[in-house]
């Protein structure tokens, strides 16, 4: 495997220089105008208590307006935000009992435009440490990338997440299976919080990562002490008579190095080469890295769900939620749709804010955390009942608002979902 050698020397008077990369089109908002657009006058619809505890707000209305009135109390407070927006895809979506849920119906610069508006105001609600995950196909991903470069910049850029969604699909024609989605990774600065995320060894990857075992029983495989890049001090000094490989230095100072052989780290080959042991005993697990295999949609009708379109598996919030924030931190989701985010905020101990403007969302939110979820095969054919459904939500207290032109719908909502819950 070719290895990089960090900091090239510049070759005669070529240099490389970077620059930013936009995308311009009709209709493009200056920032501040996005900024100091509308405003939602927010209207107080009721509460789902189960607790003493608030840590959830609801707002339902057009995100942007909301976000923009946000910014008065939550202005650099949000630590982390996740939005699964619509997808371009020219979609009619609609619920497992057939209701209808939003329709997918941007394209082109419109659809730019309509992304890249909520993540200026969303840029302003992150907190310095904060991070954003914008989760997307395909079809829009790669427009939207080089807009998140133009927002939050180029540098805060952190990982292209590549998500298998789905099993294998056997019925495509002229291309490959579409089995994957994407999810836009980046801080608001260089001091974003992170939390390394990591799957649980098993006998078998244990055994073929670390093949050896010491003198007490312990297992350990063995690494290079060396790595890319030559140095002029310490590090790239002999040590034992040895000098590092050409092109790269020791990992650490002679003084540590000597430390680390009297501790027994070192493995010395029978030609004399020095390899650092590293231990199963000490590995917290194997990092999780930026192809996500584990955590597919729904796909057997024993899962349990709540019945919304493009619902996605709660696995994927909990492992975005527990690298990116620590308990007590504030969530935002600004496409709730199932309120699968909020739901495993509140579970890893977070407050959340969820925004949407589709009726369908609203019942949804109110059903999940009033009902629970449902068997996925309980969707088949009729609504789901009352009896097959789990315990809902009880970790605290969640807030509904809407815009002021959406309370009396949302009020109605509100108020047929609390009558059969208490029915």
């Amino acid at each position: 495997m070719a290895t990089g050698i960090p900091k090239a020397p510049i070759l005669g008077n070529i240099r490389a220089i970077g620059s930013l990369v936009r995308l311009e089109y009709p209709e493009k908002q200056p920032e501040h105008e996005v900024l100091a657009g509308p405003r939602a006058e927010l209207v107080d619809i009721g509460s789902l208590t189960h607790g003493d505890s608030e840590n959830g707000q609801f707002f339902y209305g057009d995100n942007l307006p909301i976000l923009r009135t946000l910014l008065d109390d939550y202005r650099e407070k949000v630590q982390l935000i996740y939005i699964d927006p619509p997808f371009a895809s020219s979609g009619n979506y609609a619920t497992r009992s057939l209701d209808h849920a939003y329709e997918d119906d941007l394209h082109g610069h419109h659809y730019i435009e309509f992304i890249r508006k909520r993540l200026v105001v969303l840029r302003e609600l992150l907190s310095p440490t904060g991070s954003i995950y914008v989760h997307l196909d395909a079809n829009m991903a790669f427009h939207i990338k080089v807009v998140m470069d133009e927002v939050f910049g180029p540098q805060n850029f952190r990982n292209f997440i590549t998500r298998k969604k789905c099993n294998p699909k056997n019925f495509t024609k002229n291309s490959f299976g579409n089995i994957s989605d994407y999810i836009l990774f980046y801080s608001k600065s260089s001091e974003c919080h992170f939390n390394r995320q990591y799957e649980p060894w098993t006998e078998e990857t244990s055994k073929k990562e670390y093949q050896y075992i010491d003198e007490g029983g312990r297992r350990f495989k063995k690494v290079p002490l060396h790595a890319p890049g030559t140095r002029n001090g310490a590090t790239g000094q002999p040590w034992r008579g040895k000098n590092p490989p050409p092109g790269k230095h020791w990992q650490y100072p002679p003084d540590v190095l000597e430390e680390m052989d009297r501790r027994g780290e070192i493995y010395w080959s029978p030609n004399g080469n020095p390899r650092r042991k590293i231990y199963l005993d000490n590995s917290q697990g194997i990092p999780i890295q930026d192809i996500w295999l584990d955590v597919k949609d729904p796909h057997n009708q024993n899962i349990r769900i709540t019945g919304y379109p493009t619902e996605k598996n709660q696995g994927v919030l909990e492992r975005i939620i527990l690298a990116s924030s620590q308990p007590g931190d504030l969530v935002l989701d600004a496409f709730a749709g199932s309120g699968t985010t909020m739901a495993a905020a509140f579970a890893h101990g977070r407050r959340c804010l969820g925004i949407d403007r589709s009726p369908e969302s609203l019942r949804t939110v109110l059903g999940r955390f009033m009902y629970g979820l449902s068997r996925m095969g309980d969707f088949v054919g009729s609504k789901p009942s009352e009896e097959s459904k789990q315990l809902g939500f009880s970790f605290g207290s969640v807030h509904l608002a809407a815009e002021k032109s959406q309370a009396s719908e949302a009020l109605d909502i509100f108020q047929a979902a609390v009558g059969r819950k208490v029915a």
